[in-house]
């Protein structure tokens, strides 16, 4: 679960989010869409802990990513829209050095990681540099990273954006997945169609503010999400 308590982030004189409030359940999909520059990546970014708020609450299972960022993070996997990995160094290296980060046992591991790079057809590449591989390529691995050690909460930032469609749709598959298991998944995407199919809840923010957040079939009511989202941005 991840509770958003009347964040507010501010640069210079700028409010990139302005008393922004919801909460993304357990076992549940959430899309968090809006325009370039709404506050989507600001959210995102400090919900994990990567950048500082200056109002309000986030909690990552009932614990304060400002009082407690180390137990929060450990509950978490971040996928960023373009993957900052470490070029020089070999794809399976790079997945067990964030594997060891999050103290995941070996077997537990090994595991996943067979399990995803098949999925993702990299199971041949892992023993490439990270440098030699396409943007896609590096999404696979940092998506790998990131479900080897099982994470309860995902937290992705254009998520879709460089995957092929047989990758896309198994992303789609490993999401239902782990709802399934009571986790919790939050992104955020411009492909209003795939959200509005794949999501339980979704939140509209705008200007740094929540102008929409509910369940996505009230949201939409007789209309499609693209409809809603365009109105809203009228």
């Amino acid at each position: 679960m991840i509770e958003i308590k009347n964040v507010t982030k501010t640069y210079g004189s700028k409010k990139a989010l302005n008393n922004v409030s919801f909460t993304v359940n357990s076992g549940e999909i959430f899309a968090f869409i809006g325009h370039n520059g709404a506050g989507k990546t600001t959210l995102i970014k400090s919900i994990c802990g990567i950048i500082d708020y200056d109002e309000g609450e986030i909690k990552i299972n009932k614990k304060s990513i400002k009082e407690d960022p180390i137990a929060c993070k450990k509950q978490m996997a971040y996928i960023p829209d373009d993957p900052e990995l470490y070029e020089d160094m070999k794809a399976i290296n790079f997945i067990n050095f964030v594997c060891d980060m999050y103290d995941t046992p070996s077997d537990i591991r090994e595991k996943n990681i067979a399990k995803y790079a098949k999925m993702f057809s990299m199971e041949n590449e892992l023993s490439s540099v990270i440098k030699s591989f396409s943007h896609g390529m590096k999404q696979k691995i940092a998506l790998i990273s990131a479900l080897a050690h099982e994470p309860k909460i995902l937290v992705m930032d254009e998520p879709f954006v460089g995957l092929d469609p047989k990758a896309i749709y198994d992303m789609k598959e490993v999401m239902h997945e782990i709802v399934k298991n009571s986790g919790t998944i939050f992104f955020s995407t411009h492909i209003l169609d795939m959200a509005e199919k794949l999501c339980t809840r979704v939140a509209i923010v705008k200007q740094g503010e929540i102008v929409k957040v509910g369940n996505m079939k009230k949201i939409r009511g007789d209309k499609s999400l693209e409809k809603v989202f365009l109105e809203l941005e009228k």
